[in-house]
Parts: C-alpha cells; sequence; structure tokens
C-alpha cells in the first residue's frame, strides 16, 4: 500500500512539473480565419500590424515580411510606400565604397530592430527576441498559444519567486519569461476607434501574426473549396455514368 501511494505521489509530482514545464491549455479562441470558409479581418489585420510595428517590432524581427506584402491586408500602394519609408534600410555600398542608411521600399524585407543576434541579446538581458514571421505557426495550438502569452501577465502567485529581470506568465513554460507585458490598455491609438483594451490588441496582433505565417490561407480555403465541388459534381457525373453503362445488365 505504501508503495502505491508513493508511486501515486510520484506521478502526481511529475504531472505538476510537466504542467510547469509547459503551461496550461490556453482557451480556444474564435478567430475570423477558422474553419474552411473562413478569411481575415482586414480591418483586424491592420490593426495588429500597427500594435506590431508600435508595441513589437522595437524588440521582435518578422524577416519573413516584405513592406510590399502588406497589400494583402488592405493597404493601397501609398500608404506601403509611406510605411516602408519610414524604414532606415543600410545599403551599399556606395561609389567611395561605403556602406550607407536610405529610406525603406516596398520590395525591402521589414527592418530588423538589431544589427546582429549578439546585439539583440545585448539590448534583452541576454534574451533573444524570437522572429515573429512564423511565431503562429511554430507553436502548438498557434494562434490561441500567442493570444494565451500576452494575456497571461500577472502577478506570481503565493510562493512563487521570480528572478529578477524576469516576468510571471501563467501560459509560459517555467512561467517566468524574460519579456515584460508587451501590452498595455489604450498603448496604441486605434483610428477606427475600436476599444483599445489589452485583449483586443492582443487578438488583433495575433490575427496579424497568423497571416504572416500563411499570407496564403484564403486563396488555400477557396482553392480547397472548389476541389471538393468538382469532386462532388464528378462522382454524380461517373455514378450517372455507370448506371448508363450497366442498365441493361442483370
Amino acid at each position: 500500500m505504501r508503495r502505491l501511494i508513493s508511486a501515486a505521489a510520484l506521478l502526481l509530482a511529475l504531472a505538476t512539473a510537466a504542467e510547469a514545464a509547459t503551461g496550461p491549455k490556453p482557451s480556444a479562441q474564435h478567430w475570423s480565419f477558422s474553419g474552411i470558409f473562413g478569411t481575415f479581418d482586414r480591418a483586424a489585420l491592420q490593426r495588429g500590424f500597427q500594435v506590431y510595428k508600435e508595441n513589437c517590432a522595437a524588440c521582435h524581427a518578422a524577416l519573413m515580411l516584405s513592406y510590399r506584402d502588406l497589400r494583402g491586408i488592405g493597404y493601397q500602394e501609398d500608404d506601403v510606400k509611406a510605411i516602408a519609408a519610414e524604414a532606415k534600410v543600410m545599403d551599399g555600398p556606395n561609389d567611395a565604397g561605403e556602406m550607407f542608411e536610405r529610406p525603406g521600399r516596398p520590395s525591402d524585407k521589414f527592418a530588423r530592430p538589431f544589427a546582429n543576434d549578439k546585439a539583440a541579446r545585448a539590448a534583452n538581458n541576454g534574451a533573444f527576441p524570437v522572429d515573429l514571421s512564423m511565431v503562429a505557426k511554430a507553436r502548438v495550438a498557434g494562434p490561441d498559444y500567442v493570444y494565451a502569452l500576452l494575456t497571461g501577465y500577472g502577478p506570481a502567485p503565493a510562493g512563487m519567486t521570480v528572478v529578477d529581470g524576469m516576468a510571471y506568465n501563467a501560459y509560459f513554460p517555467g512561467n517566468q519569461i524574460a519579456m515584460p507585458a508587451p501590452l498595455n490598455p489604450d498603448g496604441v491609438a486605434y483610428q477606427d476607434g475600436t476599444k483599445m483594451t489589452v485583449e483586443q490588441q492582443a487578438k488583433d496582433v495575433v490575427t496579424f501574426l497568423t497571416w504572416a505565417s500563411e499570407p496564403t490561407l484564403e486563396a488555400r480555403k477557396q482553392m480547397g473549396v472548389k476541389v471538393l465541388l468538382f469532386l462532388i459534381v464528378f462522382t454524380g457525373i461517373l455514378y450517372a455514368a455507370k448506371r448508363k453503362v450497366w442498365a441493361a445488365v442483370h
């Protein structure tokens, strides 16, 4: 009996440790892009890009994205040129053999916040800010996990000591994360009048990051629907042909 109790206690301890290492399962959120007929909300995409640009881009790169890709979330050509021009891009060498900075162009990749990985770590107390281009696809539960992470900050529970320079997050593995809470109420000024809660900002930026990781999602779904419709019609034709060919056979 004692052995059974000891084994049960060990299993409970291991389960508790595993949950602390992986974090609780994030709650499922409603996303406009979910399901076979789901599409991206363009207004949410543009708000999400604003959140990324104002709150995330100072530390996190999105190296897979070019400024011209922003046409896919509803921006016009002039808007894309203006957004790109805000960035400073290292180019060259010039005729004197020197590198120089110039305003960004739509064809440029999103500007890197740091010159290299060591500079990124040095500016963040040794922690490396992950690239956000594919973060929504690289995590289990994808958008739900990223949303839970962004909204999972809070005071540490009683008895838990948070290391200096770290913040408590209910959904981050180990519950201690080097990134301070990136979102604050009224942290960005939405131009369309949407209420600027932390939850709204998190949902918008997750929508943008999901699009960034799979910008062809809508086209893929549309093609899938067309293929399914074709297969249904083709199956009907095959069945009618079979009935016709074998009609005289008893």
